[in-house]
């Protein structure tokens, strides 16, 4: 490898498409993936190609330049193995080859896979899984020169299917006409006989032009969370926003807040696709994502153990052993809650998650050790973690740290979250605060004591002489988690 400084296995791939290049380049080999780079040039390389039958000239010249820099960056960062995936564009043109030999030249040594439109489905599909892994639907991963489609059914790839409808593709189709667009799209879907056969619940889809719909829609509505993996959107929702974009003005569109200058001209094109979709697939909700061909690609390269874990549990283990004390507190933490599971929050994993990040925040300045813990939470790197997941999380690991409950940096997760869920968050952190304060984060002090419910009082029973006693700052606490609970509380010793 070129001079590198990394500790960790780093490997990297460029996805090869229609309309934009871009170079990931990835680090370890965790459940969850972490890109610690990522660049992205829009060249446009499929633009001219359904007139001609070849990539557009100018556009392979800079790409060649670009691919030559994606090499020196990989290689730098000691990326290995490295591969390249061509999509739609090379495997359609004609003069595809011919790029080829000029890809070889300027990423010498480097592997380059063509896809055919099954496989570039199945790398879309297993990327979607790898943060959804029960998805039950349709994938739609629109590119420049085609759309990939996928029916999963509660985790499993069914069908596939891969139409000439990328955004570049079906603008030149259409002859820039919108109005045509939706009748090509129409029938193009129509040969897909899987699709629309029974009503479905979600839509995912995948791609830049699909990704920035949902930016627009996020900037639109003053959606606290900027984030699109997981945004979630009901299917009248969508439908509106694909009318607002397919008929706008482009000046229109370019003044729209979050509306990416290089993608303009495709907007109303994917507003077609997606409008299109939503009738063929009959879904009920619309479901962006991040992940799609190249986390497929990374999933591949994680042994079928690592792959099979929960990503919710992963993210929130991997949280804990970087930022916590000690990783034998929180199954410690979860045995303990053990007694009022059910009243602090009956879903497990999202109790055992909200264990294990629960000491995110020992690190940070103690005066903004609540919000540092909450945003850190909210805005986690983590493909399992869906916005309400994100919200609670971030609430709870706010709370155990005693944030003010009226505190504006909480606006966010009360926004997102149902009254409910806020106050289930409440009496867990309110849980979590009361542990740490009787074991100092030490699991054998809190081994020391034991919850109860009986009745309707809330029961705390500590062991003399473990290290343990009843000061002023647990009494309080005790208080306050069964104010929450809506019991009464009682200490004892033993």
């Amino acid at each position: 490898m070129d001079g590198t400084c990394a500790t960790r296995t780093r490997f990297g791939v460029v996805d090869l498409g229609s309309n934009s290049v871009r170079l990931v380049v990835f680090e370890g080999r965790e459940r969850n993936p972490h890109a610690i780079f990522n660049e992205k040039a829009v060249l446009g390389l499929g633009r001219g190609l359904h007139a001609t039958g070849r990539l557009n000239e100018e556009a392979s010249a800079q790409a060649l330049t670009v691919l030559g820099r994606y090499h020196a960056l990989a290689r730098g960062m000691g990326a290995d193995p490295l591969e390249v995936l061509a999509t739609a564009a090379v495997r359609d043109a004609t003069n595809g080859a011919e790029f080829m030999a000029g890809l070889g030249r300027v990423m010498p040594g480097v592997p380059v896979t063509i896809l055919s439109g099954e496989e570039e489905a199945r790398l879309s599909a297993e990327g979607l899984l790898l943060g959804v892994p029960q998805a039950d639907g349709v994938l739609g991963d629109l590119g420049g020169g085609s759309l990939e489609l996928v029916r999963l059914a509660q985790g499993r790839i069914a069908e596939t299917a891969s139409l000439p409808l990328g955004t570049i593709r079906l603008a030149e189709r259409a002859g820039e006409d919108v109005a045509r667009a939706r009748a090509i799209v129409e029938a193009e879907l129509k040969t897909v006989p899987w699709l629309g056969a029974e009503p479905l619940k979600d839509l995912f889809l995948v791609g830049g032009t699909f990704r920035a719909l949902a930016r627009i829609h996020i900037a639109q509505t003053g959606y606290p969370l900027a984030i699109v993996h997981h945004y979630a959107i009901r299917r009248e929702e969508a439908r509106d926003l694909a009318g607002v974009v397919m008929n706008a003005p482009r000046k229109a569109l370019e003044r729209m807040p979050a509306a990416p200058t290089k993608r303009v001209q495709d907007l109303p094109f994917a507003a077609v696709v997606m409008r299109r979709l939503l009738r063929a697939a009959n879904v009920a909700r619309v479901v962006f994502s991040a992940n799609g061909l190249r986390e497929g690609w990374y999933a591949r390269r994680l042994e079928a153990a690592r792959r099979e874990e929960d990503p919710l549990l992963a993210a929130a283990m991997e949280i804990g052993a970087r930022f916590g004390r000690d990783t034998g507190l929180p199954p410690a933490l979860l045995a303990w809650l053990a007694p009022l599971a059910e009243e602090v929050e009956p879903d497990a994993k999202l109790r055992a998650a909200a264990c294990w990040i629960s000491d995110s925040g020992s690190r940070d300045h103690p005066e903004y050790r609540a919000e540092q813990a909450f945003l850190r939470l909210l805005r986690l790197h983590g493909v399992g973690l869906d916005h309400h997941v994100r919200a609670f999380l971030a609430l709870v690991a706010a709370l155990r740290y005693e944030a003010e409950p009226a505190a504006p940096f909480l606006a966010p997760a009360r926004a997102l979250l149902s009254a409910a869920t806020v106050r289930r968050a409440e009496a867990l952190g309110a849980a979590l605060r009361l542990a740490y304060t009787l074991s100092g984060g030490v699991p054998g002090l809190l081994e020391a004591t034991e919850l109860e419910r009986r009745g309707r009082r809330l029961v705390l029973r500590l062991k003399r002489g473990a290290g343990v006693f009843a000061g002023e700052s647990v009494l309080r606490r005790l208080e306050a988690l069964a104010l929450a609970l809506g019991l009464d509380p009682l200490l004892e010793a033993d």
